[in-house]
């Protein structure tokens, strides 16, 4: 059995902020678009996505008191890590000769998505495992879902019952989120904060994107791309803002550290 803790470098008993440093440290180091191992980064997210979770950790700590009966995964491979609950309400706690009088009324589950899939949204195809076999389902995730949200499907579920999903949502070593707007940092020369030039960066979507850096731009200053940031459900897309940080560089001409001297001793 994969030892969730030791995937995350943590102790049994870390704290839940001892974790999310762990994995955004991990998954910064490992995540495939910077040369990472795509294996090594899914079993990270899978780790999180348990020790995160207050009630997830505590039944892979105590695995006794896990539930049976159901269980949930996604076809092939694909950007969800996905954990779930699934309770069915209704006949299952009933007395037997009850039964005929009440049907179940949903189904509960929680699905983990990334940041990503909160800016793309968009339709996705899940297998969901029953005492009946599996069955296929679509839903539609949609755009700028926020963590904890709780969606309900009608009629989708097992027998046809409504499925109610609870997303949560990866934190992503990248980007951080606030409401619809998304941060990020960019890393540029000393001289193009000095003389001002226009940096090529991609947006959460790997859209090709052109920020205006002007002259004298301190290091740390926050620039804004308008309306590249995230779309709500019900209101406009986000900012998308940039954080620019100074990179020194280390092979200076000596005539020019020496015009530096002679300019900073006037």
């Amino acid at each position: 059995m994969t030892n969730h803790y030791q995937t995350l470098g943590v102790n049994r008993d870390a704290t839940s902020d001892d974790i999310k440093r762990a994995y955004r440290r991990l998954a910064s180091q490992h995540h495939p678009d910077k040369g990472g191992d795509k294996v090594k980064f899914q079993e990270l997210q899978s780790a999180y996505a348990i020790l995160s979770d207050d009630q997830k950790r505590a039944e892979y700590d105590n695995p006794m008191s896990r539930s049976n009966g159901f269980n949930f995964h996604t076809n092939g491979a694909g950007p969800f890590n996905f954990e779930s609950i699934f309770d069915i309400f209704g006949a299952k706690f009933q007395n037997p000769h009850q039964q005929h009088h009440r049907k179940a009324q949903h189904a509960v589950m929680t699905l983990w998505i990334t940041l990503r899939d909160v800016a793309q949204g968009g339709n996705r195809s899940i297998s969901v495992g029953t005492h009946q076999g599996n069955m296929t389902v679509e839903i539609e995730i949609p755009k700028g879902i926020n963590d904890g949200d709780s969606i309900q499907y009608s009629g989708i579920g097992p027998g046809g019952i409504d499925l109610v999903i609870t997303y949560r949502i990866h934190p992503d070593p990248k980007w951080a989120r606030q409401g619809s707007t998304l941060q990020t940092e960019h890393t540029i020369s000393i001289w193009d904060l000095i003389l001002g030039c226009e940096i090529p960066i991609k947006d959460i979507l790997g859209n090709n994107l052109s920020l205006a850096v002007p002259a004298g731009t301190q290091p740390g200053t926050t620039l804004r791309l308008r309306g590249r940031g995230l779309t709500p459900r019900s209101s406009e897309t986000g900012d998308l803002l940039v954080k620019v940080q100074a990179q020194i560089p280390t092979d200076i001409p000596q005539e020019l550290l020496d015009h530096i001297t002679q300019f900073r001793g006037q």
